[in-house]
């Protein structure tokens, strides 16, 4: 997912980053520029290698970060049904959301987040080529959780809707790449602005300012999906591959264990 996603990662992270300078500061003479003029100044500054700054931590974390998430919320879910029986379908939020699942899931955001924190600092630092310290380590952590509870949680969440609504009532099968690739990008749809607070909160750019103010100056200047389109384009490809790999070890595992 690294050698494919971390090219439109990189431009998200540039998109969000160029458009935040601009609403907070105009006399920072920085543009506005398009997800096109972004890829073109990339390249023609730092090449094919631009793309990729920043992807060693996720190459080496990106393990860590989706097994904490599928590792604790596996753990979870079950642990919740245990103790209080399964939730029946006639109780369901809205008639189709699991409390179980959504609990199971903001916690696998948690441990997720717990992970992904110091990592997506330091990638998002690479990217922006702005400098750090190992002080900064925890720069935005709160911010990361927060995104990364919802955002797991609304993929676990989407996914449990697509396996009720499409594959048992309409008796439909789904390959795990489309599956996970359409839910990820509802959940991601979802919490957009928070991954946009993340990336101007951990770019070493608005030091000294609150999310709260972030989120604001985010939503004056119309910014609040800022990156969106590469965004969800990634999230497609990464999300519905590591499902596919996912799946696939999840079932060996089990032949080998019966």
């Amino acid at each position: 997912t690294v050698l494919v996603g971390q090219p439109m990662e990189t431009l998200k992270t540039l998109t969000q980053v160029q458009s935040t300078a601009t609403a907070a500061s105009a006399a920072t003479g920085v543009t506005n520029p398009s997800l096109i003029q972004t890829a073109t100044n990339l390249y023609s500054t730092a090449g094919i290698r631009g793309f990729y700054r920043g992807g060693l931590p996720l190459l080496l974390g990106g393990g860590l970060m989706r097994s904490a998430q599928f590792g604790v919320y596996q753990s979870v879910l079950p642990t919740l049904e245990k103790r209080y029986g399964r939730t029946d379908p006639k109780n369901y939020w809205l008639g189709c959301i699991n409390p179980h699942v959504v609990a199971a899931g903001w916690a696998g955001g948690i441990g997720r987040g717990l992970v992904e924190g110091p990592f997506e600092m330091v990638k998002v630092r690479n990217q922006v080529l702005s400098g750090w310290h190992f002080r900064d380590i925890f720069q935005g952590f709160g911010t990361t959780l927060l995104r990364n509870s919802g955002l797991f949680s609304g993929f676990v969440i989407y996914m449990d809707i697509f396996k009720q609504q499409i594959e048992q009532k309409r008796d439909l099968t789904v390959t795990p790449f489309v599956k996970a690739g359409i839910c990820a990008n509802l959940a991601w749809l979802t919490i957009w602005p928070l991954d946009v607070v993340k990336t101007r909160r951990q770019s070493g750019k608005f030091d000294g300012k609150s999310l709260a103010w972030i989120l604001g100056d985010a939503f004056r200047s119309g910014h609040m999906y800022r990156g969106l389109s590469v965004g969800m384009l990634r999230s497609f490809i990464a999300n519905g591959a590591s499902m596919e790999v996912y799946t696939l070890v999840e079932r060996e595992l089990k032949k080998r264990v019966q």
